[in-house]
């Protein structure tokens, strides 16, 4: 049995030295056996050199390396193997390898490979002085000559997936290559690699040297120049992510966040996010991210059951959130950077995306600063606020709502109780008026009826509006009488009131006693003058309904009546009154 084996494996090293003379590569080595690591591969070839000859190291890739006798030409090292087999000397299962199936050569020190190759040599080890001082040798520059198209495809093999994929963002990035990042090298890869070659004033093989893989790689990490780029572990946030640490600092920890402001006057900065919680929790969080100044509107969202990702942008800033649920724990962070800065921006978010990763720990809820607790603020971040905020009212069932056309012109977008989207569908800037419809189905509580007999000089009338900007969370009746039917210069259509109206107020009814309304209220600047505080003034009725009806709306008419109670006509009042928000 044993000499059958034997008869079986001289056969297979005769095949096997045929078929490698047959390929014609007329190098081979005989390859005794692999490591996993440069110093268990280095003790191993100690061993070996002291008993055989001409014992090499080559690197495998993916952090293994070969110990290998040669070089030969594949009949020699076909006849030696089979004597060292015979012999005891090297493993049985040794075998013939083709000199481009291995990388870089470690062993010698100093080895010479040929043209095209790279060698390293590491500073020789030098043993302890007597005085305890030791003698240190600079380590030598690297080695590198120029490489042939068939050596660099040999050094290119020896490449992991994760660094040809590398190779290919580079690509990328670099406006070459617009196919799947997948490592593999086929015709798409080439013809990136020959346009950037040929971009660069290199020779365009298809191939990228050593050399040129260095140069592709220089150019797409150039971009992070100055940003300094580290492994950050936040301890307290149980979060270890990549930071741009020469432009971002840990400045506090309001919980859910801990904060890195700018230290450049770039203004990039970075939220760590952590928190307990569980579905519920998360779901809290993503609505109110979205109130927050520092999340844009403009741009994707994507919730999940186990997390969500914000994305915006405006003028201003970019900001990018992504947030996860794991284990009762929401972690996550928030990129925010100058808009108009997309490179650096895009790269700083790759690098932050690849190395996030929870750790042990987590934010105590309770962790918040009496400095993070202003009305305006969630956790010391400032909450996204309207330019400016009016008043309107609804004067049909549909939703229709009135309002004062200075304050909405000019607007990005415009809401109604900061929830509903509106848009603007008629306007009479001689009038200063502006019809707004929300953009989804909205269903007013009580919707305004104007008197359409006229009221009496010095009755008592009412504004509904919100004077303090949107601060409270409803509309406020502040009294006053009016004064005459007509404008200061004797204009038609005008009421003037006497009256101490807030700029909030703009927009909102003018009602009398009754809750008939009478009229509009007019911002209190007029022509570029400023109205004394008792005095305000209202746009009339008739112009109004002949506006709304030229617009498409229904309107409710009525005849001034019996005044209601106070508490009464607040409720209808307010009932029919509603914010209106400008926005960037």
């Amino acid at each position: 049995m044993v000499r059958k084996f034997l008869l079986a494996g001289v056969a297979a090293l005769a095949l096997t030295g045929a078929a490698l003379a047959q390929s014609g590569d007329d190098i081979v080595y005989i390859q005794i056996e692999a490591q996993p690591s440069l110093t268990s591969a280095e003790r191993s070839l100690r061993g070996y050199a002291g008993r055989l000859a001409n014992v090499n190291g080559f690197s495998l890739g993916g952090g293994w390396y070969a110990i290998a006798l040669g070089p030969y030409s594949p009949l020699n090292a076909t006849e030696l193997l089979r004597d060292l087999r015979r012999e005891g000397r090297v493993p049985r299962d040794a075998y013939l390898v083709a000199e481009d199936e291995y990388g870089r050569q470690f062993w010698p020190v100093g080895a010479e490979l040929g043209e095209g190759d790279t060698v390293t040599v590491p500073a020789p080890q030098t043993e302890q002085q007597p005085t305890g001082e030791a003698e240190t040798q600079p380590e030598p520059e690297p080695q590198v000559t120029q490489e042939t198209p068939a050596e660099a495809r040999r050094n290119e093999r020896q490449l992991s997936r994760a660094e040809r994929e590398q190779l290919q963002i580079a690509l990328q990035w670099a406006g070459h290559y617009g196919a799947a990042i997948d490592g593999a090298f086929g015709r798409g890869t080439r013809a990136a690699m020959a346009d950037w070659q040929s971009a660069n004033g290199f020779q365009p093989t298809g191939v990228l040297t050593t050399t040129q893989r260095g140069a592709l790689l220089d150019q797409y990490n150039a971009v992070l120049d100055g940003l300094d780029m580290q492994l950050v572990t936040d301890t307290r946030a149980g979060i270890e992510i990549e930071m741009p640490t020469g432009v971002v600092a840990q400045d506090r920890v309001e919980a859910p966040f801990s904060i890195y402001e700018p230290t450049t006057d770039l203004g990039a900065r970075v939220l760590l996010i952590s928190q307990p919680g569980d579905r519920q929790t998360l779901g809290g969080l993503y609505e109110i991210m979205q109130t927050l100044e520092i999340v844009p509107l403009e741009g994707p969202r994507e919730r999940r059951r186990d997390g969500f990702t914000l994305t915006g942008e405006n003028a201003r800033i970019a900001s990018h959130t992504e947030v996860t649920l794991r284990e009762g724990r929401i972690k996550g962070f928030t990129l925010i950077w100058p808009a108009g800065d997309e490179e650096r921006r895009s790269r700083v978010l790759q690098e932050m995306q690849a190395s996030f990763r929870p750790v042990a720990g987590v934010l105590d809820p309770a962790q918040i600063s009496d400095a993070g607790q202003a009305v305006d603020l969630v956790s010391g971040l400032q909450i996204r606020e309207p330019i400016a905020s009016v008043s309107g009212f609804f004067v049909d069932d549909r939703g229709a709502v009135l309002t004062s056309a200075p304050a909405v012109e000019s607007c990005g977008r415009v809401t109604l109780d900061e929830v509903h989207e509106a848009e603007i569908v008629a306007t009479d800037a001689e009038l200063g008026l502006a019809v707004l419809r929300a953009t989804d189905r909205v269903a007013p509580r009580a919707v305004a009826s104007f008197r359409a007999d006229p009221p009496r000089i010095k009755s008592e009338v009412a504004v509904a509006g919100y004077p303090f900007g949107g601060v409270l969370p409803a509309p406020t009746l502040t009294f006053g009488s009016l004064e005459d039917v007509r404008g200061l210069s004797g204009e038609e259509g005008l009421k003037r009131l006497a009256l101490a109206s807030e700029p909030g107020d703009a927009g909102g009814p003018v009602l009398d006693t009754g809750g008939a309304v009478l009229g509009m209220l007019l911002p209190r600047e007029q022509d570029g003058r400023q109205l004394p505080e008792d005095v305000s003034f209202a746009a009339n009725a008739a112009p109004i309904l002949d506006f709304l009806r030229g617009a498409g709306v229904q309107v409710s008419e009525t005849r001034g009546e019996g005044a209601m109670d106070p508490a009464d006509l607040t409720a209808s009042a307010s009932a029919m009154t509603v914010k209106v928000s400008c926005w960037e």
